[in-house]
């Protein structure tokens, strides 16, 4: 055993010292660089972009050919797309104005053509490093493009001053698979008229989670049959049995004229080889993603013992075909769902659910249908019981109505919408009844997401607890006597009864997440919080909302009391609506007009205008609100047309409106105050404003004015502020240069350390240690993740 452990690591660090010296080279990051090469993954498209990834053929700066990584992931952004950006130098103003300013960014921008699989092109395209938001319990998006090869992303330059991107002259027949999967979904989407019904579809039949929609997402993990809706192992494992099962039958009653080697291999044998060949080409087609891979790497294993003429225990079984899987993949280890299907694999066999199972299905055909359906709910029970520790400490989520959901939901998609989706192949008629099915069983799983208990939230865990937890859900579905098994109840109780650390009284913490371009800051006291502004948006189907801060808040077992918006900029408003779904009841702060959306998502008496002046104290944390005024908010006059009527009020600039808060602790014997100033994206006006108006300004913690933009943060201002720290919330290589040079200069000019959420992920502050910080990408840093440069503390 150890000297596998010891081969295991010492071959995983040779395959990532060798990925790892093929990196994006960091001089060509954010240069011009001409690109060939073929698209090898199927065209991800939205409404105001097309994402696919590229293996390049050759790549040349100037004239001059570089060495680039062999795989690459691009987005081609529609002008649409860009004049949605989080920050705008200019008011949107109106209705109106807003759309003009659209339209013209969108004749400035060449719009995404549509793409294929297996088609080759030359572009001009502009890369960075991989890079992802790095969260406390978050999502490590550089660990998945680590997995699938990609060392570079970037996006294609098709700006009317650019060479436009063009298509060339196809290579032949290289990768038919990807080509015979994108005709399947251009079929599939041509049959079926809801997108949302042709989406379930695309991904039942060839893998493509993508083309599910958002909202639907929402309800198969309300529900917890996420699993189902794509390729999974289970659909893999089904369909290798079924083939089996029908080889097994033909080769029974082969002709006395079939060949020899027909009559030599026995028909169980036939039966298990033939099941296996044909489930890898199922995975191949459903894109030979890591579950559809690790499923097949498992029942080669399965197939291989079971053939060789031995009797085998199942743990040595279940243990060899874990024992191959992160062979070949070792970073599977770090995946939630290795975890899920291997566990699940495991207590059905140690619960003799399992066995029970595997010993009866030859004898299917004679087993009565109560029976058969018994034993169905027996092992949804089972699996249930035994994942929901599993599945709080992984997701810190667990849907309520998750048995009652998969007993309906399994029958359905595995043995009536899966099997109607792949016999459409052979004939498209039968795509409209897989999708008349599909929608009545979306209809009852939005029906039972909608019920108020439908998931359970749970703060994140300690690891000593989570695994008391995980052993408790074992023994409570072994067989072991009954007083041995009632031993997992308690085991469970630290799970359940966590509570999260908070702030003394009289503290407070700061956190501010890394969104990307765009402000999000967590504010905790020992019994309340408050979340300063919710990020950007990044596309039409994602925000920053549902992608950073509900994981996070859920993670943290926060109850949001107050939501104050700065303003109504896109980087700060964007993931507003994902949070209030997720706190219903929270209080809107904000500086936003009387006819913004958000205004609806909240009831009229918790919604309210934030004003210089307003004051209020937490758990003995002083909070104060210094901009804007309250005469602010009045808009210019309107200018009246003699030909017609009024003309539209212009809205106040939006950067102008910020919401400046201050949070302070009293001084204490032993211990001076300290304070956090977050001050939106106010400019060097707002900034004079604040002086001439002797604001309350010192604080030990600056979130830095407009991320940082050379419109803010004047000498005079930073003087009288007199920060310990500056906190630059802005994207890694953003288009806008935040923070700008300059301003970097004038910050290091006064001795001022300033984190950037680029190089230091999520930035932790705490009252009580003013002089002391630390930055997520730094605490889990993982050798696959980009390191960036980070001042140190005093």
């Amino acid at each position: 055993m150890l000297a596998g452990l010891a081969l295991g690591f010492s071959l995983t660090g040779l395959r990532a010292t060798a990925f790892a010296a093929s990196a994006l080279p960091a001089g060509l990051e954010g240069r011009d660089i001409l690109v060939t090469g073929q698209v090898v993954s199927l065209p991800q498209r939205a409404e105001d972009a097309v994402r696919f990834q590229l293996q390049l053929e050759s790549a040349s700066l100037d004239g001059q050919p570089v060495q680039l990584p062999p795989r690459i992931l691009l987005g081609w952004y529609s002008g649409s797309f860009l004049g949605r950006a989080p920050v705008a130098a200019e008011p949107l103003g109106t209705p109106e104005d807003q759309a003009d300013q659209t339209e013209t960014l969108a004749q400035s921008q060449r719009q995404p053509q549509a793409m294929r699989a297996r088609e080759r092109w030359q572009m001009t395209v502009r890369l960075k490093a991989p890079n992802g938001n790095i969260n406390p319990h978050g999502f490590d998006y550089e660990l998945t493009l680590w997995e699938q090869g990609v060392q570079a992303t970037g996006a294609v330059r098709a700006g009317l001053r650019d060479k436009p991107p063009q298509r060339l002259a196809d290579s032949g027949w290289k990768r038919p698979v990807e080509q015979a999967r994108q005709s399947v979904r251009e079929a599939i989407e041509a049959r079926i008229a809801a997108p949302r019904l042709a989406g379930v579809l695309a991904a039942l039949v060839m893998g493509d989670q993508n083309a599910i929609e958002r909202p639907d997402w929402d309800v198969f993990r309300a529900t917890g049959v996420a699993h189902l809706m794509s390729i999974s192992g289970l659909h893999i494992t089904l369909f290798a049995w079924l083939a089996g099962r029908v080889l097994g039958a033909l080769w029974h009653r082969s002709p006395r004229w079939t060949p020899r080697w027909c009559l030599a291999i026995p028909a169980s044998s036939a039966a298990a080889w033939g099941g296996l060949l044909l489930a890898v080409v199922y995975a191949l087609f459903s894109g030979w993603g890591l579950p559809a891979q690790r499923t097949v790497w498992m029942l080669a294993v399965v197939v291989w013992l079971r053939q060789s003429g031995r009797q085998w225990a199942w743990p040595q079984i279940w243990l060899l075909a874990m024992a191959v899987v992160v062979a070949v993949d070792p970073w599977a280890l770090l995946q939630a769902g290795f975890w899920l299907s291997f566990v699940a694999v495991g207590v059905l066999f140690g619960s003799g659910t399992g066995l029970a199972a595997s010993e009866g299905t030859e004898s299917f055909s004679r087993a009565s249908l109560a029976r058969r359906f018994g034993q169905m709910l027996r092992e949804q029970w089972v699996i249930t019981l035994a994942l929901t520790p599993l599945t709080l400490l992984l997701f810190n989520q667990v849907s309520l109505v998750g048995l009652l959901a998969n007993v309906f939901a399994i029958p359905a998609v595995t043995l009536l919408i899966t099997p109607l989706a792949l016999l459409g192949l052979a004939w498209a008629p039968l795509w409209d009844a897989a999708a008349w099915l599909t929608g009545v069983m979306l209809a009852a799983l939005q029906a039972m997401a909608g019920c108020p208990m439908a998931t359970l939230n749970q703060a994140a865990v300690p690891g000593w607890s989570a695994m008391a937890a995980v052993a408790g859900g074992l023994l409570l579905v072994m067989r072991l006597p009954w007083h041995w098994r009632v031993l997992g109840v308690p085991l469970l109780l630290p799970v359940l009864l966590w509570q999260p650390i908070r702030p003394a009284a009289g503290e407070f913490e700061l956190l501010a997440a890394d969104v990307g371009q765009g402000n999000a800051v967590l504010v905790r006291t020992a019994s309340h919080s408050l979340l300063y502004d919710a990020g950007p948006r990044f596309s039409r189907e994602s925000d920053a909302g549902h992608r950073v801060l509900v994981p996070l808040l859920r993670a943290l077992g926060e109850r949001i009391d107050i939501l104050l918006l700065s303003h109504r900029d896109a980087d700060h408003v964007g993931g507003a609506a994902a949070v209030l779904a997720m706190q219903p009841q929270a209080r809107l702060l904000s500086s936003l007009e009387p006819g913004h959306e958000l205004h609806a998502r909240v009831p009229p008496e918790r919604s309210e205008r934030c004003t210089a002046g307003q004051r209020w104290q937490w758990d003995g944390v002083d909070f104060e609100l210094l901009h804007p005024l309250a005469g602010d908010y009045a808009p210019p006059a309107t200018a009246t047309d003699l030909a017609g009527p009024p003309k539209l009020q212009k809205l106040p600039k939006s950067n102008a409106m910020s919401c400046v808060l201050r949070v302070s602790t009293p001084a204490r014997p032993g211990r001076p105050a300290a304070a956090a100033l977050l001050v939106g994206d106010i400019e060097l006006a707002q900034e004079s404003a604040l002086l001439s108006r002797g604001a309350p300004l010192q604080a030990d913690v600056l979130l830095l004015p407009h991320h940082g933009s050379k419109t803010s943060s004047g000498a005079d201002f930073l003087v009288a502020v007199q920060p310990r720290l500056g906190l630059a919330q802005a994207g890694y290589r953003n288009r806008f240069g935040h923070p700008a040079p300059a301003v970097m200069a004038r910050y290091a000019e006064l001795g001022i350390p300033v984190l950037t959420s680029a190089d230091c992920g999520a930035a932790s502050w705490y009252s009580a240690t003013p002089a002391e910080w630390t930055c997520a990408r730094k605490a889990g840093r993982r050798y696959w993740q980009r390191v960036g440069a980070l001042p140190q503390p005093p």
